[in-house]
């Protein structure tokens, strides 16, 4: 498997000192690797990987499994902190492709770190493919043939999507108070969860997000309204949502059927898809 791997700023007599700095473990390893994570999905396959130990440093996104929440953490995985994370003095920094800037890896090239950059497609395939990436490029196959495995079995228990017909129109309101709601339109994680949980977004005519307005969620008409847990906290629960314009004339506000979940759970696409998608499924039924 092609390792999509970026070596910054390290000559083969520096890499072979800190190579010897500890056990050679395989791939980049070694006993005394010290590892920050820069996005969510990355630190779960690290901890699936036996490596939490290793990992000094997360982006905020990075909270499971319960032990990544203790970790030092540097800014959100679209906004690093480069000075933070060069000051955990990491030997390997692993992270997303498509979210790490090429001014940001300058920066770390400077400092003379290593970095494992991956690509992540939101989908069942990416999701393998993002694991057996990190697996394979640390030298730990097996392990990430074990994780996959999982997520395997997770998914066969989840429900077959229904019939075109019956797939009930689900609409994602990203909320931060009522200052601040988005609605998410096609291309993005949720939109994806939702397709593979046997559902249809109820918006199609923009991709990413736009925000939200009474007119266009009467027009999308939702049977489900889902948010983020931390979404529909922040509106005052389900009796705050309903507050909002446009909602009460929709058939979910009708049938109160609004629903929430976890949102790493829901959006990561890591080794606990099968979990999520199991989850999105029995709900929105």
């Amino acid at each position: 498997m092609k390792l999509h791997l970026i070596a910054l700023g390290i000559t083969a007599l520096a890499f072979g000192a800190c190579s010897n700095s500890g056990t050679k473990k395989a791939g980049l390893l070694t006993d005394s690797t010290k590892i920050v994570s820069l996005n969510g999905s990355v630190s779960e396959v690290l901890a699936g990987l036996g490596l939490e130990k290793q990992v000094v440093g997360t982006d905020i996104t990075s909270n499971y499994p319960e032990s990544m929440k203790g970790k030092v953490k540097v800014g959100h995985n679209k906004n690093i902190n480069a000075e933070g994370v060069i000051a955990l003095s990491p030997t390997l920094i692993v992270g997303v492709k498509k979210e790490i800037t090429p001014a940001l890896i300058a920066q770390f090239k400077a400092a003379g770190v290593k970095v494992l950059l991956v690509d992540q497609d939101y989908s069942v395939e990416g999701t393998k493919k993002l694991i057996h990436t990190l697996a394979d490029s640390l030298g730990l196959p097996a392990k990430g043939d074990s994780i996959v495995k999982v997520v395997e079995t997770d998914l066969a228990k989840t429900t077959a999507p229904a019939a075109a017909a019956q797939k009930p129109k689900v609409l994602f309101i990203y909320a931060r108070g009522t200052g601040t709601m988005m609605v998410g339109g096609t291309g993005t994680q949720v939109d994806k969860a939702i397709a593979l949980a046997g559902g249809q977004n109820a918006v199609t005519e923009f991709a990413d997000y736009r925000p939200l307005t009474a007119e266009a969620l009467v027009k999308a008409n939702p049977d489900v309204i889902l948010l983020f847990d931390s979404g529909l906290q922040s509106l005052g629960g389900a009796a705050g949502l309903a507050k909002v314009q446009g909602i009460k004339e929709t058939n979910a506000g009708k049938n109160n059927k609004i629903i929430s979940m976890d949102g790493e759970l829901l959006s990561s696409f890591g080794p606990r898809l099968g979990l999520a998608i199991k989850e999105l499924g029995e709900k929105i039924k």
